[in-house]
């Protein structure tokens, strides 16, 4: 804990993340986001030329969609939902009363139709359902947005609110697993292209619960899930920078994806944490990008 203290104390000092007084939500320094910018960039040339469709959904889901996609069942411990006020005009008055003597006014506060968003493909899966049978040759969409999972810690590279990009590839089982394997070559190359050091391993997701872990050991014995690691506060315990998910056809069965064959669709991602990236290339380049080694900075900036 004090390494990732220190450096997240040395990212304070240098004004790269501004501290907001709560455990994993930060600002951002205009520096930090030219770094995250680049690396996108970097991303648009590794695979730009595919040719996947673009989309940018907000930060918020629609809650609907959010209870169908069974996250609750799996991750209840990340979720954040988003309550209002919809009381009378007595209510608001008593909510000013325990605001002033510092009760909780968060009692009778209501969940409205939005969650925030998990994982920046959630929003995907009912858009492109609603389109109708995907072709034989499948899907290939590009998505980024800011993700909300509520694990506070002082670990830089663990935050609440967090951006993340985004390949998500639908199609048969053969398509959407030749997606995943392209895209763990192309992670360790665009990794060494900026300089750092990576090893891949079968990962699992942090499921909930006696059951979860079942789930978990299920996806690594089926190798569903692998990480593409960095030490960034621990060399012991690297943190995964990108992930590559095959879903196997779980998500084409919940959300009625098919090809035109009438086959359900498989589904695979690549996941890129980019405030873990740019983390990872602040702590093994420096704080000061201009003493970055001309190598890696002509990879970003060219």
């Amino acid at each position: 804990m004090d390494v990732q203290t220190t450096f997240l104390d040395r990212l304070f000092e240098s004004g790269l993340l501004i501290d907001t007084g709560v455990d994993g939500l930060y600002g951002r320094s205009g520096q930090f986001e030219d770094v995250i910018a680049a690396f996108e960039r970097l991303i648009d040339r590794f695979g730009g030329a595919d040719g996947a469709e673009a989309m940018r959904f907000p930060p918020g889901m629609n809650r609907a969609f959010f209870e169908k996609s069974g996250y609750m069942k799996s991750f209840p411990q990340l979720a954040g939902t988003v309550h209002s006020f919809c009381g009378s005009e007595l209510d608001h008055i008593s909510l000013l009363q325990c605001m002033e003597v510092g009760d909780d006014w968060t009692k009778d506060q209501q969940a409205t139709d939005i969650v925030l968003t998990p994982a920046a493909c959630y929003p995907l899966y009912p858009t492109v359902a609603r389109r109708g049978k995907l072709p034989m040759s499948g899907g290939l969409f590009d998505l980024q947005s800011y993700c909300f999972r509520h694990e506070p810690s002082q670990d830089p590279a663990r935050q609440q609110l967090f951006r993340m990009r985004e390949y998500i590839c639908m199609g048969t089982e053969q398509h959407v697993t030749d997606f995943r394997q392209r895209w763990m070559d192309r992670g360790v190359e665009m990794m060494k292209a900026v300089g750092l050091d990576v090893t891949i391993d079968v990962a699992n997701d942090p499921f909930f619960g006696r059951a979860g872990k079942m789930l978990a050991n299920n996806q690594r014995d089926q190798n569903l899930k692998f990480e593409l690691l960095i030490p960034i506060t621990s060399v012991a315990k690297p943190t995964a920078c990108m992930s590559f998910n095959y879903h196997q056809d779980a998500f084409g069965a919940k959300w009625g994806l098919y090809l035109e064959d009438e086959s359900v669709a498989h589904t695979a991602c690549v996941g890129f944490g980019l405030e873990r990236i740019a983390l990872a290339l602040f702590h093994h380049h420096g704080l000061e990008v201009k003493h970055w080694p001309s190598k890696v900075r002509q990879a970003l900036w060219g």
